[in-house]
């Protein structure tokens, strides 16, 4: 197992994937989700990965082999993201892919260290397997996938997983330091969303309508995606690609009405004011 010690004196674990650091031509921190831990599976192509040269670190604090934070916040997960960068000797630039809840943290690394280039959300699961938060693809991955070992009902009734999965549901869900539309980025950085047009946990004309209010952000729509894309064949390259290589992925590109978005915002903010 591989830590890092924090300023705060707690243990951040992390491991590494893909190929061997010093032969990396790209750095990427991967964000889990809630319920989540450093062993999630990114499916990109084994290919993909040994062609581009990626290196993952996923983990978040409280989760897997982590110290629990106690005083968990947006900035405090953004600091951990820049320790952990610093102390691993990540160079000068790096990537983020924060999946489902690790959306947040990316997003308060976006406020809190702009300097740590692209980052780039999407989304996952942070719920068990249920009809009601899950569309008819992401059943058919729930059916492959290893699921969420945080969310068995004999961890839930762990104190320190608990305590975890409320810290991090309160940051996320609570009430923010900043802003997000009043985010700016400097340079010719470019931040992606994915977000799959059938997702019943998050709402994508959430980021329909954030996409449209940053126009540096880079909106990717999943036709019949739930919120498990992540896991379907084929998206995790097409994230890669268009992350590190700029490629266009004219299949996953969002052209809606403009009409259509501004009523699907307004029903977004009344639906969450």
């Amino acid at each position: 197992m591989d830590r890092i010690k924090l300023r705060d004196g707690g243990f951040l674990a992390y491991k590494e994937t893909g190929v061997p650091k010093d032969e990396a031509n790209y750095k990427i921190i991967l964000i889990h989700g809630f319920g989540s831990s450093k062993e999630m599976n990114f499916s990109a192509s084994k290919e993909l990965i040994e062609e581009l040269g990626v290196y993952f670190l996923p983990d978040r604090a409280g989760y897997g082999d982590s110290d629990p934070n106690p005083k968990r916040s947006l900035e405090s997960e953004a600091l951990d993201i820049e320790e952990l960068a610093y102390k691993l000797q990540l160079g000068p630039k790096f990537y983020l892919i924060g999946v489902s809840m690790g959306s947040y943290p990316t997003w308060s690394c976006l406020k809190h260290i702009p300097h740590s280039q692209k980052l780039f959300p999407s989304n996952t699961s942070v719920l068990e397997s249920n009809q009601l938060y899950f569309s008819s693809n992401d059943i058919e991955v729930l059916k492959r996938i290893i699921g969420f070992p945080m969310l068995t009902k004999n961890k839930l009734r762990e104190r320190n997983v608990f305590d975890t999965l409320r810290d991090d549901f309160l940051a996320g869900f609570g009430q923010w330091d900043f802003d997000p539309a009043d985010v700016s980025i400097s340079g010719e950085s470019l931040v992606h969303i994915w977000h799959g047009n059938e997702d019943k946990v998050v709402p994508f004309q959430l980021h329909r309508c954030i996409s449209k209010k940053l126009p540096w952000i880079k909106y990717h729509e999943i036709p019949q995606g739930g919120h498990l894309i992540v896991h379907y064949d084929g998206i995790c390259d097409a994230v890669l690609r268009a992350l590190l290589l700029g490629e266009d992925q004219k299949m996953y590109q969002s052209e809606p009405d403009s009409s259509k978005i501004e009523l699907s915002c307004v029903n977004v903010c009344d639906s969450i004011s």
